[in-house]
């Protein structure tokens, strides 16, 4: 019999709240973190809005050394180890000094899409006008993909697993479900596990180039994104991170922690890009297959699911998530689960996105609410003839949870699907 496994720490740098207890305000008061940036207009964006989290650099002292702060420029590694370190403390852990032996039985697995764009930028232009002698000692490791869990890794002194996952929007659900299965199976104890995304036009530009974000609501931001609506215009960017401490039970209990959920499990799959499948859409069966795999994997009935955390990014694919839900579970109308999305109030953290959103499944859990979407008042005419309107607020519910299922779906075809239960 695999071993139980738990969250025991919670960190998140979001758009709408630069910590948990800011964050978990505004998901229940529907405080959107979507907000005008004017450099996206010079820069002559047709979308010139985004989700970026805010915080003042003086925040950054709390989580770097001076060394650390020297010449760095890399968001998403800013967002990373402050969801990381955040995460840890709150599972009552502490830092290893130099001197002491490392945490064996704990490891960091930490995704990323990309990291250090900005620092890429500074040093293409440095290299390119022959002052490569100038880039700086940090140069690698703000941009190498791995510079993120290497970094949290360095910072705790973990001497188990140490790496960075990379699967475009479901990365983050991906390293959580990385980290269970590592545990599960007796490799480690402690896993610090989650995901970033750089903020900024360089990440932006290119979704802005593909015609796929909304350019009608730069005077309205808040208003920009549109999950399950019958007026959704495409997906509004953002950016930060969110990070969970995974742990065994018996860790979790010998070592007297608080629990905020118990993982039963889930599943990671890819369409292939076949039979519908594309490196930007997704092959249905395969949704399908990943949410029904996950839910025998966690050993629980589809009649058992409370609520989803949906993909759901307020583009044409929604009324088709919709529709491989009501499939996958044989529930519709009244019967199905209540669904909401975090992306009508941050936008689509991309690669941030799963471990964010897990973050905001395990708040509504242990906190017994389901958040509304705001901005689908007038849902999408192929969501209602499958789901019934209660079963997608637009305001917060308050009422008992017991299981919670977040899935994602990313560029590429790659799926994850992850199942939390109250503890």
């Amino acid at each position: 019999m695999s071993r139980r496994v738990v969250v025991t720490g919670l960190g998140v740098v979001s758009p709408n709240g630069t910590n948990v207890s800011e964050f978990k305000n505004a998901l229940q008061n529907g405080v959107s973190g979507i907000e005008y940036i004017d450099n996206l207009k010079k820069l002559n964006f047709s979308c010139q809005i985004a989700g970026k989290p805010n915080y003042n650099k003086d925040y950054l002292n709390n989580y770097f050394n001076n060394i650390q702060l020297r010449g760095l420029n890399a968001s998403g590694l800013e967002y990373g180890v402050i969801a990381g370190l955040d995460a840890w403390k709150d599972a009552g852990l502490s830092l290893v000094s130099k001197e002491e032996e490392p945490l064996w039985e704990a490891g960091v697995i930490f995704g990323t899409g990309i990291l250090g764009v900005d620092k890429f930028r500074e040093a293409i232009y440095k290299v390119d006008n022959n002052n490569v002698r100038r880039l700086g000692s940090t140069t690698v490791i703000q941009t190498m993909a791995s510079g993120i869990s290497a970094f949290l890794g360095g910072m705790i002194g973990c001497g188990n697993i140490t790496t960075t996952n990379s699967s475009a929007c479901s990365t983050g659900t991906e390293a959580i479900l990385m980290a269970y299965d590592h545990i599960t199976s007796g490799k480690s104890e402690i896993i610090l596990a989650g995901s970033t995304s750089d903020s900024g036009p360089y990440i932006w530009g290119g979704f802005d180039a593909m015609r796929i974000l909304p350019h009608k609501y730069n005077d309205n931001p808040t208003e920009a994104s549109r999950p399950m609506s019958a007026t959704a215009a495409g997906f509004v960017p953002g950016s930060g991170a969110g990070a969970l401490v995974i742990e065994s039970l018996e860790s979790a209990k010998k070592r007297g922690a608080t629990i905020h959920a118990e993982i039963l499990g889930g599943q990671v799959n890819s369409g292939g890009q076949r039979n519908g499948g594309s490196m930007t859409a997704p092959n249905s069966m395969a949704v399908q297959k990943c949410i029904q795999q996950a839910i025998v994997q966690a050993g629980i009935h589809a009649d058992d699911i409370d609520a989803i955390n949906g993909h759901l990014t307020a583009t044409t694919k929604d009324p088709e998530e919709i529709k491989n839900w009501t499939q996958a579970l044989n529930r519709s109308g009244k019967e199905f689960p209540y669904i909401n999305s975090l992306k009508s109030l941050i936008g689509h953290c991309l690669a941030a996105s799963g471990s964010i959103e897990s973050v905001a499944s395990i708040l509504q859990l242990k906190e017994n609410f389901i958040f509304g979407t705001i901005n689908c008042e007038i849902l999408h005419p192929e969501i209602s003839s499958l789901v019934d309107r209660s079963r997608i607020p637009t305001k917060t519910v308050y009422k008992p949870l017991n299981i919670v299922v977040k899935a994602s779906f990313g560029f590429g075809d790659v799926n994850a699907c992850i199942i939390f239960k109250k503890y």
